[in-house]
């Protein structure tokens, strides 16, 4: 079998942009006396969203409501398993979260919530998404559902795609099942993610990933059975409308982050090189959505303002507002774009018109 050729990113001269915003945003902690880690703010939402979590968990099994108040309490929680791995795990899995490694791997359990597996996470994620963002063949993060939604121009088109932009949104709502049941399974056992060898994982994540599956099963399908005055169709329908909700929660933030009107899909050349500088091939592969909400940058955890997520994945999204106008400013300066769209709304249109576009014969 033939060795894949490894990416690169060739454009050395383009590299100081990113030595200047480095040297920038430092200055900035520097001379406000702040650590790039949580702060008091992002702890009290790291608590809310919890606390809020454990919450809605613990009246449901109560069983102290009518069937109707317990569907909507699980739709709320599946939109708060959605928040806490926004603004909790997302944070912690990256090292963003404290400066100290054994709070960030404690706040990193916090996937567990959502079905998923932080170490699985870390490799599609961290490594691959992270670095190839948006690479066609080298981010799986873009292959949405293959075969069923197209979104780059160099895909094969298949006829039911023209209708896409209406069906997608659908399968959004499966996002968080397919994970809880298939896609940890399916990446963990993949020799290769992208091109990046996936064959090789420590036997301890092998039991922690089938223990913790088969813990989320217990608390979310077994033990509700047992404690509630419920048949199997209601359950049944409880932990579907939970999925739905926090699929298509987490389904449409990781969309309208990457796959928008102006986003990048590079292709490699025949040598496996990107032309372009690492720091500004995430500038036009990466988009912010909704930048001077607050309810955004509270619910999203930071993921609205991507752009600032992307270039400095180890700084608390607490602190991206703060940086946005550096960043944005130097890429100014530099002569590289700075994508966003002003509201969730407008994002949400541009995804909706690209998916239209591509769903098109060429």
């Amino acid at each position: 079998m033939q060795t894949p050729i490894k990416l690169k990113f060739t454009n050395t001269p383009q590299a100081s942009f990113f030595a200047t915003l480095r040297q920038r945003v430092d200055a900035y902690f520097k001379q406000k006396r702040l650590s790039p880690h949580a702060n008091g703010a992002m702890w009290t939402k790291a608590i809310f969203f919890l606390g809020t979590y454990i919450l809605l968990y613990s009246l449901i099994l109560s069983g102290q409501f009518s069937a109707w108040a317990m569907l909507l309490m699980a739709m709320g929680l599946g939109m708060f398993a959605a928040f806490i791995g926004f603004n909790v795990s997302h944070d912690a899995i990256h090292g963003a979260f404290s400066s100290r490694k054994w709070v960030n791997n404690v706040l990193s359990a916090s996937f567990y919530f959502l079905g998923a597996n932080p170490y699985v996470w870390k490799i599609t994620h961290n490594v691959v998404h992270h670095t190839y963002t948006n690479i066609p063949g080298h981010d799986e993060d873009i292959e949405i559902a293959p075969g069923l939604i197209r979104v780059d121009a160099d895909e094969p088109w298949r006829p039911w795609q023209r209708f896409q932009h209406w069906y997608a949104f659908l399968l959004y709502t499966l996002t968080s099942l397919m994970w809880v049941f298939r896609k940890d399974y399916l990446k963990f056992f993949k020799k290769r993610i992208g091109h990046t060898d996936n064959s090789v994982h420590p036997r301890r994540e092998y039991i922690i990933l089938f223990a913790t599956k088969a813990g989320y099963y217990v608390l979310f399908l077994v033990l509700p059975y047992l404690v509630l005055d419920i048949t199997w169709w209601q359950l049944a329908l409880g932990f579907l409308a939970m999925h739905m909700a926090e699929g298509v929660v987490l389904g449409l933030v990781f969309q309208l982050a990457h796959v928008v009107e102006g986003t990048a899909f590079p292709v490699p050349n025949e040598a496996g090189a990107i032309e372009e500088a690492w720091a500004a091939h995430q500038l036009r592969t990466t988009a912010n959505f909704a930048p001077r909400s607050r309810v955004a940058a509270f619910f999203c955890g930071g993921l609205n303002r991507q752009i600032e997520h992307h270039l400095f994945p180890k700084v608390c999204h607490i602190h991206y507002p703060a940086l946005t106008a550096i960043v944005k400013q130097t890429a100014r300066d530099f002569d590289l774009p700075y994508l966003e769209n002003p509201t969730f709304f407008s994002a949400l249109h541009s995804h909706y018109r690209l998916l239209k576009t591509m769903g098109r014969a060429a």
